[in-house]
């Protein structure tokens, strides 16, 4: 496992969005914009089940991840791995805990009645941390 340098981790926990690229089946990307958190060495990020992602990271669970400062977008995290946890407990909490950090609001506003929440925990294979 690659390790995230201590100077990039602030990336992974603000208010960055990220581009999360997975692989469909005819091995072409899909990428998707994502609020993104950190959490034990793994890069993590929540989606809905039904959504692209989850089911290409079901089939296939290499990743890319593209983060960029959004106060100096000269700063860029790169990150290369794989789908290491895929589980829906504790989903509904951590949306709601993106949603504070994101939007300042307690609960997720976007979410869709009977939505089912995912958890993705990425193991980081490849680290680039870009700075000026």
């Amino acid at each position: 496992m690659a390790e995230i340098p201590a100077e990039a981790q602030h990336l992974l926990g603000g208010k960055s969005f990220t581009h999360v690229a997975t692989l469909m089946e005819d091995g072409s990307p899909q990428v998707s914009p994502v609020w993104i958190d950190f959490e034990d060495g793994l890069v993590v990020f929540n989606t809905a089940e039904g959504r692209l992602k989850p089911k290409n990271l079901r089939r296939d669970p290499r990743v890319a991840v593209s983060v960029t400062n959004p106060e100096n977008p000269y700063e860029s995290l790169l990150i290369r791995g794989k789908v290491v946890d895929m589980t829906q407990e504790g989903a509904d909490e951590h949306i709601d805990a993106l949603a504070k950090r994101y939007l300042g609001v307690d609960e997720y506003p976007m979410r869709q009645p009977g939505e089912e929440r995912v958890i993705v925990k990425i193991e980081p294979e490849h680290v680039q941390h870009m700075a000026p």
